[in-house]
C-alpha cells in the first residue's frame, strides 16, 4: 500500500514538474517568435565555426540565456553579422532570399522548436555563465549577451541538402 501511494505521489510530482517546464518553454518560445536579438562577431572560432555573441531580450534573464543558441543559428541563417574591424570579418546571411523563412515554414518551425535540429549546430561557449557587463536592464526587460559557437559548415551542408539554400558552387 505504501509503495502504491509513493508511486502515485511520484507520478503527480513528475506531472506537475512537466507542466511547469512546458509553461516556461512556451514563454521562451513566445519571446523568440519576434526574433528580437542582436548578433556580433565574438572572435575567431575553430575551423568551420563562427564564434558570435548574441544579445537576447526577455523579461527574465534565464529565458534570454536559453534562447541565445536558437537566436545564434537564426542570425547565421537570416541576418549575418558585422565584423569587429580587427580579427573578425563580417558575414552575410546564409539565406539570400529574404522570404525563405516564411516560404519554408514547414521546415523552420520544427527546426527551431525546443530541442529541434538547430541544437545540432550550436554550443554555448560561456557554459551558461554571463559576465556582469553582458547583463543589462533595458526598461522592463533584460538584455543578455551570450557567446555561442555555431558549426557553420555542417549547418550550410544540411540546409543545402534540404533545398533551403543553394550551394556555394551552384552558380548565380
Amino acid at each position: 500500500m505504501k509503495k502504491q501511494i509513493f508511486t502515485v505521489l511520484l507520478l503527480l510530482v513528475a506531472t506537475v514538474s512537466t507542466f511547469a517546464q512546458s509553461g516556461k518553454q512556451k514563454k521562451a518560445d513566445a519571446a523568440t517568435e519576434a526574433w528580437r536579438y542582436e548578433i556580433e562577431c565574438a572572435g575567431v572560432g575553430t575551423d568551420g565555426t563562427y564564434l558570435v555573441k548574441v544579445w537576447s531580450y526577455s523579461k527574465k534573464p534565464s529565458i534570454a540565456i536559453t534562447q541565445a543558441k536558437k537566436n545564434a543559428v537564426h542570425g547565421i541563417i537570416f541576418k549575418g553579422f558585422p565584423g569587429d574591424g580587427r580579427s573578425c570579418a563580417s558575414q552575410k546571411p546564409m539565406a539570400t532570399n529574404p522570404n525563405i523563412e516564411a516560404e519554408k515554414a514547414d521546415f523552420f518551425e520544427p527546426f527551431f522548436e525546443e530541442g529541434g535540429k538547430y541544437m545540432k549546430y550550436v554550443s554555448e561557449s560561456t557554459d551558461g555563465i554571463v559576465d556582469a557587463g553582458d547583463r543589462m536592464k533595458v526598461g522592463k526587460e533584460y538584455k543578455i549577451g551570450v557567446i555561442v559557437s555555431v558549426s557553420k559548415d555542417a549547418l550550410r551542408k544540411d540546409l543545402e541538402a534540404a533545398g533551403i539554400i543553394r550551394g556555394l558552387s551552384s552558380g548565380f
